[in-house]
């Protein structure tokens, strides 16, 4: 009988398992939302709420017990720091699943696994670099304005036109008569060359 038996094994054996959701539960941690397969986001989705009803409580007991699931001292950190007091006031559902659909090559079902009011990192570095653009424009504009004078000063001389070259149609002519003597002189080649009477006997 099956009963109690309700984990996907995903197609690997135990150890394989544990450490990809090991993995996957330190990088969720770090990047707070991961990509991966729709039956992977279904089974990650328990244990990283019960590491996040770990991280409620902040003591050393509890520490310890997250340490167990994740060897990364850092992301331990930013569960105990971060995360557990973000979530303080919510009972369970920390997370959600957004389906993506079917993946190219394989057609498996591709989900997001998110925490709830995830925001997408704001790029700082974009509003110093738009301020920059904006201040390089003017300056742009006075250097297009000093190099017109400059230019209005000095008329651009007109290009020269490459002509034809002679040569080349005499240097043809000599090819396409070399062609046919080449030809003539393997003619008599080819009759040299016959074959071989067999003597029968």
């Amino acid at each position: 009988m099956r009963h109690g038996m309700v984990n996907r094994k995903l197609g690997r054996t135990s150890g394989h398992r544990l450490m990809m959701f090991r993995n996957q539960l330190a990088s969720l941690i770090q990047s707070e939302r991961i990509i991966t397969t729709l039956p992977k986001a279904k089974e990650l989705r328990p244990q990283i709420e019960r590491l996040i009803t770990l991280g409620k409580n902040d003591s050393v007991h509890a520490r310890r017990n997250a340490a167990r699931v994740i060897e990364n001292e850092d992301v331990v950190g930013k569960l105990f720091d971060t995360l557990g007091p973000r979530f303080s006031d919510r009972a369970g559902g920390y997370t959600r699943i957004i389906k993506l659909g079917p993946r190219r090559g394989d057609a498996a079902e591709m989900a997001i696994l998110e925490f709830v009011g995830y925001e997408p990192p704001k790029e700082e570095a974009a509003a110093p670099a738009a301020k920059a653009k904006k201040s390089a424009e003017p300056a742009e504009s006075a250097a297009e304005e000093e190099t017109g004078t400059a230019t209005e000063a000095k008329p651009k001389k007109p290009a020269k036109k490459a002509e034809p070259k002679p040569k080349a149609e005499t240097k043809a002519k000599p090819k396409a008569e070399a062609k046919p003597k080449a030809k003539k002189e393997a003619a008599p080649k080819k009759k040299s060359a016959a074959p071989k009477k067999k003597s029968g006997k």
